[in-house]
């Protein structure tokens, strides 16, 4: 079997991606690999145009940035608590195309990524990063859903 260098965790802080976290981490502990976790901030839409006062379009993207970065150092020690290969890493842009960039810059050997399941009129609407990213990747990818309630 191949061995798993290097991880890519996707994660949108959703319970998808708590979930999916618990599989990376796992593999990253079963494969000795090094964990990269990566949040996307989805590209603001360009309001430059127009005129909108007091607000500095500049300062408002570094709070945006910030407050992931925050967000994202809390999801890990959360979730990935005593594992210390890893490392952290906010990106803005279209998700999956960041995904991608990523993953093909830091030599990545498998992508974790929680998927919504979204079928029918939602997916047409909100399409599935998640299925980008499968069609599109340079390496292996594992997609993650919640696991399905018994009655």
């Amino acid at each position: 079997m191949k061995r798993f260098e290097k991880i890519l965790l996707a994660t949108d802080f959703s319970d998808y991606s708590e979930v999916a976290c618990e599989y990376a981490l796992t593999l990253a502990q079963t494969f000795n690999s090094s964990l990269l976790v990566l949040h996307v901030i989805n590209e603001p839409v360009d309001l430059r145009g127009f005129y909108v006062p007091h607000i500095s379009f500049e300062q408002l993207e570094k709070e945006i940035e910030t407050g992931a970065a925050k967000m994202l150092d809390s999801f890990c020690q959360e979730n990935i608590k005593e594992f210390s290969n890893f490392e952290t890493l906010v990106a803005t842009g279209v998700p999956y195309e960041e995904i991608m960039r990523v993953a093909a810059e830091e030599d990545i050997s498998l992508i974790i990524i929680g998927t919504h399941g979204r079928t029918g009129l939602d997916h047409l609407i909100f399409g599935s990063t998640a299925e980008r990213v499968v069609r599109s990747a340079p390496c292996p990818v594992m997609t993650i859903r919640l696991p399905v309630a018994t009655p």
